[in-house]
């Protein structure tokens, strides 16, 4: 007999990964979507496409049904104009809506995708699952108090675990672009001493640390970092992208504390009148404050075991980047 599986966010790179292969592995996959044209590509792999608002409480409670495993990836995810409530409304305010209804609805496993970032810089890395909460934007807070929601429901009838995806790369994603791209082309600037810490996660990788969290008993009610196989300095992690994409040495380098000043009164300023930043605190963060994790957890109860080392994946995303003429 199939598995019923549902997946939100599945028009997005990792929902729609955990999609795929949730159909591979031949289970009846229904995924929910705000557009039936985003989800195309979903719908002629074999799933079942619903055009679900998952703010609606109603709407979700008449379409929760029959499914075995449930994985929340949707989010509102950073957009720089964005207010805290409008992350609210979906982050905190429908991860509730979703819980409430597969609670009634006796969903037989719960997975809530929650993110590192509710921990914000790691003081003194790897952090591990216990670390405290720290987040340093609205999307971050809110995922925060999206994940304190499913927190909740431990203990409850229905059967809920959290992951935290470390930073997600591989085939299909864009995010990383920023880096490839000057990296390839010899333009890359190093922002500070390079030294600050870095970890990725594999797609790959982390699907299997999904359907672990949904189908392993000890991973019930719990939370799991799910990671690569290490960290990395951000100069280890530079040079590893300069190799795969066959780019030149980074030798640019320029001091942290000046640039950081820059961003914080160019987004006020820019805030002030309306407009985007050229340059945004943010992203010079990437930079000054380290991200690194432990996955010793996962590798304990699940029998997590990231298969893809670092240098292997991103010669594959460069593969990828290549195919696609997007470096």
């Amino acid at each position: 007999m199939k598995k019923n599986v549902l997946v939100t966010g599945a028009t997005g790179f990792t929902g729609g990964a955990l999609a795929r292969r949730l159909l591979g592995e031949g289970c009846a996959v229904t995924v929910w979507a705000r557009s039936a044209e985003r989800a195309a590509p979903l719908a002629a792999a074999g799933a079942a496409v619903r055009i679900v608002d998952i703010c609606d409480p109603a709407a979700v409670r008449a379409a929760m049904t029959g499914f075995d495993e449930v994985y929340h990836v949707a989010a509102a995810f950073r957009a720089e104009h964005n207010s805290l409530e409008a992350f609210r409304q979906v982050n905190v305010g429908a991860t509730r809506i979703l819980l409430e209804a597969a609670r009634d609805a006796r969903v037989g496993r719960f997975v809530h995708c929650s993110t590192v970032g509710v921990q914000g810089e790691i003081d003194d890395p790897p952090a591990d699952e216990n670390y405290r909460f720290k987040p340093g934007d609205f999307y971050q807070q809110s995922k925060m108090e999206g994940e304190l929601v499913a927190r909740e429901f431990f203990g409850s009838p229905l059967p809920v675990t959290v992951v935290r995806p470390v930073g997600i790369y591989g085939p299909g994603d864009t995010r990383f672009l920023k880096l490839f791209r000057p990296i390839r082309r010899g333009r890359f600037v190093m922002i500070g001493s390079g030294r600050t810490l870095y970890h990725l996660t594999y797609i790959d990788d982390l699907v299997d640390g999904f359907l672990l969290a949904a189908r392993r008993p000890e991973a019930v009610g719990e939370v799991f970092t799910i990671g690569g196989p290490r960290y990395t300095t951000l100069n280890e992690l530079v040079a590893a992208i300069a190799k795969a994409v066959e780019g030149p040495r980074v030798r640019w380098r320029i001091p942290y504390a000046p640039v950081h000043a820059a961003a914080v009164v160019c987004a006020r300023v820019c805030g002030r009148i309306g407009v985007s930043p050229p340059l945004y605190p943010r992203r010079v963060e990437f930079f000054g404050k380290s991200r690194a994790f432990s996955i010793e957890k996962a590798r304990r109860l699940l029998g997590y075991e990231p298969r893809v080392d670092l240098e292997e994946g991103l010669a594959r995303t460069a593969a990828w980047y290549r195919k696609e003429g997007l470096l």
